[in-house]
């Protein structure tokens, strides 16, 4: 049984992780024509008049509640990456703040144009993923060799 866990650490395990969720993406968009746009998918869930739309709520709830409980039972099995904690809490609530800042800005997330976007051709999800991409690579030089180094 040891050996199953050592797959946490092998490279198979992205493989695996972004088959996945490229799986659940075709899912939802195959099943109801919906984009697996993480902030898109909140947003519509929280949006005042939401209540009302029945189905519609549902699933987004659904999806959400997913979300974390899909993490927990691979921490509970097992399966869970180890994470270390290198920021303090006011900056790990910056870092989310501006996150969803540039989600709204960029009008939609990673997953929204990464994973769903870009499979259907737009040039706007490339553009956005090139972006998110190239803002994370400067901000990990920044952090690594200016403010951290």
């Amino acid at each position: 049984m040891s050996s199953l866990f050592a797959l946490v650490d092998h490279p198979a395990a992205a493989l695996l992780g972004g088959a996945l969720i490229g799986a659940a993406a075709s899912l939802l968009w195959l099943g109801l024509g919906r984009i697996a746009g993480v902030s898109g998918i909140l947003g519509g869930a929280l949006r005042p008049g939401a209540a009302s739309a029945g189905d519609e709520r549902v699933w987004r709830l659904a999806f959400l509640t997913g979300l974390p409980l899909g993490a927990a039972i691979t921490g509970l099995a097992g399966f869970a990456p180890r994470v270390e904690g290198l920021a303090s809490g006011p900056v790990l609530i910056a870092a989310g703040l501006l996150v969803g800042f540039g989600t709204r800005l960029g009008n939609g997330c990673t997953s929204g144009h990464g994973v769903c976007g870009l499979p259907r051709g737009s040039l706007r999800s490339l553009v956005a993923t090139l972006t998110f991409v190239a803002t994370g690579m400067l901000t990990v030089f920044v952090v690594r060799h200016g403010i951290g180094g």
